[in-house]
């Protein structure tokens, strides 16, 4: 990953302070995990099969820190602040912008359709 894009992301990570008592182990460094996340997710691979040879830490560990930076709203944030720096610099093509229902909430209780009027003559005959 390169150094301007941590020092764009570092920021709007959580910091987890370190427990007084009964520290645990160390967790490993915020950069070394997105690596190994964008891995994963670059690869398709499953996360139990990141080789922990690469120094990513073990894909349960990505995938924890994922989803504790998912509820922190990392991503959401990320996502704005990448947008904002490339509509000031008018890199932004908002012509050609899609908005589907992963970004935009889809309101449930729109207008219902009336029913279709039956085509046929008549009620069908009872068959019994």
């Amino acid at each position: 990953m390169s150094d301007g894009l941590w020092q764009r992301v570092e920021p709007l990570l959580p910091q987890i302070e370190r427990r007084q008592r009964y520290p645990g182990r160390r967790r490993i460094p915020d950069r070394q995990v997105l690596c190994g996340i964008l891995f994963v997710l670059y690869t398709a691979i499953p996360w139990e099969f990141l080789p922990q040879e690469l120094g990513f830490g073990s894909g349960m560990t990505c995938w924890r820190r994922l989803a504790e930076w998912h509820a922190a709203g990392v991503w959401q944030r990320l996502h704005e602040v990448l947008l904002a720096e490339l509509h000031a610099a008018g890199k932004l093509d908002w012509s050609k912008a899609v908005i589907d229902a992963s970004h935009v909430r889809a309101l449930k209780g729109g207008p219902k359709p009336v029913r279709a009027r039956s085509t046929a003559p008549g009620p069908a005959r009872n068959t019994m």
